[in-house]
Order: structure tokens, then sequence, then C-alpha cells
């Protein structure tokens, strides 16, 4: 029988200090210490997802693509910046935030007395999408 209570204490006490990498390793390795139904218990203990345990379980017998590669995602993966996506939207940005820039002019930080939010708003007025982390919400 499995005991998906100690699989998730042990889980809860090394999660914190592991990526992204070495939480599907650790779930890899759990679930093949427990055998047959390991992996079904394991997800239910850890919340991470079958098909990620099984691709852990792919890297640790080294048959997985770039197992053995330093990073932690495929190079290009992830979300491009939104500078790149919406070539506009930093001059935007620039001519909203100039007129009400303080301090130095030489210093490459810049104040201004405008809000995130006014700021958030007069850019989605622009015609500007980005996520409520970048600008605020829209």
């Amino acid at each position: 029988m499995i005991d998906a209570a100690a699989i998730k204490l042990r889980y809860e006490a090394l999660s914190p200090v592991l990526d992204e990498r070495g939480r599907r390793r650790f779930a890899a390795a759990e679930a093949l210490a427990a055998g047959w139904g390991g992996i079904v218990a394991v997800s239910a203990a850890t919340g991470i997802a079958r098909s990620t345990i099984g691709y852990g379980l792919r890297e640790l017998r080294g048959t997985a693509p770039d197992s053995s590669v330093g990073g932690v995602r495929r190079k290009g993966a992830g979300r491009k910046p939104l500078t790149q996506t919406d070539p506009t939207l930093l001059s935007d940005l620039e001519r909203l935030v100039d007129p009400q820039t303080r301090g130095d002019p030489m210093s490459p930080l810049k104040w201004t007395s405008k809000s995130l939010r006014n700021l958030a708003a007069a850019l989605c007025a622009m015609g500007h999408r980005s996520a409520t982390t970048a600008s605020g919400a829209c």
C-alpha cells in the first residue's frame, strides 16, 4: 500500500527549495519507488499532473529529450516580452510618462506622479492589451 500522506509530507518539505525540474524528478522518483499505481498516488498527493510525472520518469531513465541540458525550460519557451509583441507599447508609455517625469533628467531611472492605474487605463484607451501584472487591470 502506498503511503500518500508520507509522500505529501516529503513533497511539502522539499518543494520550496526545488525548481520545476527538481519537483518533476522528485515526483518521478517517488512514483518509481511506490511501484504499481505510484504515478496516480503521487499525483494525488502532490497535485502534480500525471503527464508531468511521466515526463520526469523519462528524464530519470535518460530517454527524455534534452534531459541533460542545463536549463529548466526549452530554449525559446515562455512568453515573449510585451515590447516584442506590441512594438508601440514602450513609445506610448514613454509619451504618457514624460510630462509627469520627476528627478534627474540624466538618470536612467524615471519617477512619475501618474499612478499605475491611470497609466494602465491610458494604455488600454490607446488599444494596448497587456497582462494585469504588466500594467494593472484593463
